[in-house]
């Protein structure tokens, strides 16, 4: 058998050098290594519970997978590309470990259930992990909206400023838009969860074998009804990439905010130095790279949701060796997404507002709204309050004058409706304290927001 493959018998010809050198993936799928095995264990329990093979033959395979898993997780295993992938260089190095008795662990399985079974566990543990990462990046949100409850600055739509909120505002409506994401990931781990080993190469299994038994050794909460959907279909990868590129389009959007909000034109917040870098050339830079590079990175994962819904859209049932480009995008994404999530709650965490800056942006023409629902309250067509305003802010910008500047003399001009009290809309706090509808930027509803987090976050 020595240097033929495990699947080579009936080939009378040695496989091309180029042919090892393209459809090799152990370079990266061995990321499913520990996984892999942890699958082949249970496997082998069951073979010896049900008596497909001998007791004492799955207890020494399972003893020689459990000394191959400390080789790996030592760095002391020795890949070979001439056999393929993950599952043929550990199932060749158990032959070699424990003889020929290695060669039945491969009874009542295919490398097409084997492969699958092994991808839902790795991802099963990674799903997990980011849902985790997101919910450390919640509690740092809800800590900084606590810390910046005090705090107005002007919201924006157009990149115009539109109206006064309350910084916290701000982070809790992120908070609500990671929520969403933590959401996704968990109604997508329903679907993870579910085992495929048992359905064979495509048509299921000939051998009395126990489904439930391996599904509870490996702890999925369900089992997969249909051979030929579980070992074809990746919709539930799909699902995870297309999670993966919403929750970095958030991350994205949220990086974009804090570049702009960073740079000297606005000056709204400092960014933690540890968390920045420098210019080669430019002395004084300091760079926003993280959240640039986060940015960046967005469309690196739409990419891997993309190249897999290219890989399945037009492939015939069941399994097609297409397939094998089913992990690398996910490993990529899986990183990438950790990765960002760890850097925006890092700098969420250490940032700080320059709340001046943030407040005499907050005033002027941004309470303009506030000046027509005044209007509105006394009678007039909120068209008609809108025209009035209008002209209010011409008549000021002509005269390159702020709204906080008018007097109540200058307002009668435009509308003899305006009284003494129209003077206190000309606060950026008063104006967000009228939001009182729920959800809304009034220190009451945000105090609320944060109370309804603290009881609900975990």
């Amino acid at each position: 058998m020595e240097g033929k493959k495990l699947w080579g018998g009936r080939f009378s010809e040695s496989t091309d050098a180029f042919v090892e050198e393209f459809t090799e993936s152990v370079s990266f799928d061995k990321e499913l290594a520990l996984y892999d095995i942890q699958g082949s264990i249970a496997h082998a329990k069951m073979l010896g519970k049900q008596g497909i093979i001998p007791k004492e033959d799955a207890e020494k395979i399972i003893k020689g997978l459990e000394e191959i898993k400390k080789e790996i997780e030592e760095g002391k295993f020795q890949w070979k590309k001439e056999l393929e992938d993950v599952h043929m260089n550990i199932e060749k190095a158990l032959i070699e470990k424990i003889g020929s008795v290695g060669g039945k662990l491969h009874t009542g399985r295919s490398r097409n259930d084997q492969v699958i079974t092994a991808f839902r566990l790795y991802l099963k543990n990674e799903v997990n992990n980011i849902i985790n990462l997101l919910v450390e990046l919640k509690k740092t949100l809800l800590k900084k909206a606590e810390e910046t409850v005090d705090i107005v600055m002007p919201a924006y739509t157009h990149l115009q400023r539109a109206q006064p909120i309350r910084l916290a505002h701000y982070f809790l409506a992120y908070l609500e838009m990671f929520n969403r994401d933590e959401e996704r990931f968990r109604d997508n781990l329903k679907r993870i969860d579910q085992l495929p080993l048992g359905s064979g190469a495509l048509a299921g299994v000939d051998f009395p074998i126990d489904r439930e038994f391996v599904a509870k050794e490996l702890g999925f909460s369900e089992i997969m009804r249909n051979s030929l959907d579980a070992t074809a279909s990746r919709d539930t990868i799909i699902e995870f990439l297309s999670n993966a590129s919403i929750c970095m389009s958030n991350l994205s959007r949220i990086s974009e905010d804090l570049i702009i909000w960073n740079s000297a034109e606005f000056g709204f917040v400092e960014l933690p130095d540890k968390l920045t870098t420098g210019s080669s050339i430019m002395p004084q830079k300091k760079n926003p790279d993280v959240l640039e590079l986060i940015r960046g990175k967005t469309g690196r994962v739409y990419g891997d949701l993309v190249a897999l819904l290219t890989v399945v859209k037009g492939l015939p049932m069941a399994y097609n060796r297409d397939l094998q480009e089913d992990k690398e995008p996910v490993f990529d994404a899986v990183k990438t997404l950790k990765g960002s999530i760890i850097g925006i709650t890092k700098i969420v965490e250490g940032l700080k507002p320059n709340e001046e800056k943030m407040k005499q942006a907050a005033g002027g023409f941004a309470l303009a709204t506030d000046l027509a629902n005044y209007l509105v309250r006394k009678g007039i067509p909120f068209r008609e309050a809108h025209h009035i305003v209008g002209q209010i802010v011409a008549y000021l910008v002509n005269q390159k004058r702020e709204l906080e500047s008018i007097t109540l003399d200058e307002f009668k001009k435009f509308s003899p409706l305006f009284e003494e009290d129209a003077l206190k809309i000309l606060s950026p706090y008063n104006v967000a304290d009228a939001r009182k509808s729920f959800g809304g930027t009034a220190k009451e509803r945000i105090l609320e927001q944060i109370q309804y987090w603290k009881e609900n976050l975990e």
